[in-house]
């Protein structure tokens, strides 16, 4: 039988790695360590933050450019060979996916999330974990949850109402637990609603396991946990890294019975069986990993993840076009995040080195800026920059952030592009129209020079073959298919949660509601500089017949789509729904079903999309659970949020549970129920049959009612039972 203190220094790391080892078990030790896109294995003493080295991993793009791609199956692939270096560097769990909704731009870790819409968000992460853990290797789907910024993350209270906690925050990951059933579940260390996550019962088991069934590890983010010992009762497994002093504190509070063995041997038997596992999947791990294949994988990914946003025909060039490289980032690429999910790439493609190889020949480069603050840059650099422009047919200008800029722990103070770049741009611009925007950014920036530029090219973080991808993509050996995940808007004011970002020493208050993202843009009817979904091609899609179809699964959505360009492409359908006459506040439509076709010149193929019946339902408060409308659904197919070329509309029965009446119920409410109209018009009758009085008697509740006509409580109370009951048969 297992000892009592082995089960208590198995909920906590041996280091900041490693879970303990049980001798008694024969459970050896085994390890875990950072993603999401690469492994990120260290090889000096741990520091999580990334200072220290760590060992060679292939770096695949991060969430913000694997999101782009839209394509589940290739995100599946990508975690598969995920799993393939895992095994080969004896690493049990991989911590990632990361999948927060992007509720603000200036978030500094947004490099590391999917969307700011959660099916793109659950549909994405759930295909990543299904490849990295039919690998044999687990994974840690995070931050749980409502972490959405990096000011204060350790301490701030997230503050969300209950439906907009369910709809927007929470619904990604009961899609991910439901559909990919992920090894670990990894706590934020944010306050929800007035309690710290690693403590919070209702999340951790009232919602993950009783609601959603999850049968794995809750494990904390690295030093989230303050109390193991609330934290383990509200159901909490594993606190990471190692803290001795927690330790202690749960084998005291166990000899004083403020803890239950019960509750110690139920999170050491998770952990145990997660151990099991990953030692399972390492039993016949490589020795290696082909390196080269799985660059190629990520120059593939790269590709698809590229996003053209503007283009009046400039694109793409040959290679005939004497073209000129201005910018740092075209020599020296950002293509990954800042802080813990630093990887050390196995190698480093470059975008300059590209465009000279397929060009032929050394291409015009001046650096224009520096990318780090500390780099020496010429005096002449931007007058240099300004002469190799002035000389060639093309300005490919590549501008971005640098990781100075975004970063793990602390946020973005301004979306705009470095003053520096911006000024060498407008300049650039006056020596040479002929310039096409290449960024490199791990989240939005604002784009005022959109109308004056000719061409422009969101390259995000593309990993560690990110420079090739945007080479081929601009010369036209790639044709480019990604699509926005996240509005990129005109102004930062613009954004719906503007108002309550990053909040202060008092909370940060979701006061935008559900309406975030493109859901807020589109309430308000505000211009944005790109919307959710968009991304240009170098061929054209046609949309026609529409047709949406009900059923027990929910919709069944079928859409041709034809490719009427001269090249072959890839097009994202989206389809987003809309309830118009609905009782409920909803935003004006939301993304709920997503297919990918890839068609050759003149081609036509009919889509379908499956969106499942609980995508349309709604968190109903009063009721305390999901809730369907019955009615007229309105489904919208296009290539983005406001490019909807099809419209049709389906009957959808819904599923409304029978909600009794009392005397707190209103007037509106009352009549509603057949037969109650006849009851309450004696009680009405004393404010005689004006239309605008009888109107304003809607909102009053029943109870009010009765205190004006001055009849019995009793005999009416004893009516409303009587319609219950027969209501609820």
């Amino acid at each position: 039988m297992t000892d009592i203190n082995d089960k208590i220094a198995l909920t906590g790391g041996a280091d900041f790695w490693n879970t303990h080892a049980i001798e008694a078990d024969g459970l050896p030790r085994m390890t875990m360590t950072d993603g999401p896109h690469g492994v990120r294995l260290q090889t000096a003493s741990a520091d999580h933050i990334g200072i220290n080295d760590s060992v060679p991993a292939t770096c695949f793009p991060p969430a913000v450019g694997l999101a782009s791609t839209w394509n589940p199956a290739l995100l599946e692939e990508v975690g598969a060979a995920l799993a393939e270096e895992c095994r080969a560097l004896n690493v049990g769990v991989l911590l990632g996916p990361g999948m927060n909704i992007k509720r603000s731009p200036l978030c500094g870790r947004n490099f590391e999330y999917f969307a700011e819409d959660p099916l793109v968000a659950g549909e994405l992460a759930s295909a990543l974990v299904n490849g990295i853990q039919g690998g044999g290797v687990g994974t840690s789907v995070k931050h749980f949850a409502a972490n959405n910024q990096e000011t204060d993350r350790m301490r701030r209270d997230s503050q969300v109402d209950e439906r907009t906690l369910r709809e927007v925050y929470l619904r990604g990951f009961a899609k991910v637990v439901r559909a990919a059933r992920p090894w670990t579940i990894m706590c934020s260390y944010n306050k929800l609603n007035g309690t710290q996550v690693s403590e919070n019962h209702w999340l951790l088991t009232e919602v993950l396991r009783d609601e959603w069934g999850y049968d794995g590890v809750v494990v904390s983010d690295w030093g989230a946990v303050w109390n193991r010992v609330e934290a383990l009762k509200a159901g909490l497994d594993l606190e990471m890294p190692a803290n001795q002093q927690h330790e202690d504190a749960v084998r005291d509070a166990l000899a004083a019975g403020e803890i239950d063995e019960a509750t110690i041997d139920q999170a050491y038997r998770r952990v145990e069986d997660m151990v099991r596992k990953g030692l399972a999947g390492l039993a016949d791990a490589p020795d290696g990993f082909d390196v080269e294949a799985h660059h190629a994988l990520a120059r593939r990914t790269a590709e698809e993840a590229v996003v053209l946003l503007s283009n009046d025909g400039i694109l793409p060039l040959t290679p005939q076009t004497r073209v000129a490289v201005v910018g740092e980032f075209a020599r020296t690429p950002r293509y990954q995040g800042a802080g813990s999910s630093r990887v050390n790439p196995t190698r480093l493609d470059n975008a300059l080195d590209a465009i000279s190889a397929i060009v032929g020949h050394d291409v015009p480069f001046a650096p224009g800026f520096t990318t780090a603050p500390g780099q020496d840059l010429p005096a002449s650099a931007h007058d240099d920059a300004i002469a190799v422009a002035r000389d060639a047919d093309v300005v490919l200008a590549f501008l971005g952030l640098g990781e100075s800029h975004e970063s793990e722990g602390y946020d973005r103070e301004t979306c705009d592009l470095p003053a520096e770049q911006l000024a060498l741009l407008k300049d650039l611009l006056s020596a040479n129209p002929n310039v096409v925007v290449v960024l490199s950014n791990g989240s939005s920036v604002l784009l005022p020079f959109a109308d004056k530029v000719r061409a422009i090219v969101e390259g995000w973080l593309l990993g560690q073959a990110g420079g090739a991808a945007l080479a081929d993509v601009v010369f036209g050996a790639v044709n480019p298919s990604g699509k926005l995940t996240e509005t990129i808007p005109r102004r930062l004011e613009d954004v719906p949660s503007f108002l309550h970002f990053p909040g202060d020493d008092s909370g940060v208050r979701y006061g935008e509601g559900l309406f975030v993202g493109y859901r807020g843009y589109d309430a308000a009817g505000t211009e944005v500089a790109f919307p959710f979904g968009h991304g240009l091609s170098y061929t054209s899609f046609d949309y026609s017949d529409l047709g949406v179809v009900a059923n027990d699964s929910g919709l069944a959505v079928t859409v041709t789509v034809t490719n009427t360009g001269g090249r072959a492409g890839r097009e994202v359908v989206q389809a987003y729904v809309s309830v118009p006459a609905s009782r409920v506040v909803r935003v004006p439509r939301e993304l709920k079903g997503f297919a990918a076709v890839t068609l050759e010149p003149g081609e036509s193929r009919q889509v379908e999309i499956a969106i499942a019946a609980e995508e349309l339902s709604y968190w109903s408060v009063i009721d305390s659970g999901w809730v369907t409308e019955g009615g007229t659904y309105v489904v919208e197919v296009g290539s983005s949020s406001r490019d909807l070329r099809l419209t049709a509309s389906a009957q959808v029965a819904g599923n409304e549970p029978f909600r009794p009446l009392s005397l707190t119920s209103t007037v509106a409410e009352a009549v509603a129920v057949p037969g109650f109209e006849a009851v309450l018009a004696p009680l009405l009758s004393v404010f005689g049959e004006d239309p605008e009085l009888m109107k304003m008697m809607e909102s009053m509740p029943l109870a009010a009612l009765l205190g004006f006509s001055g009849q019995p409580e009793d005999a009416f109370v004893a009516v409303l039972d009587g319609l219950n009951a027969a209501g609820k048969q």
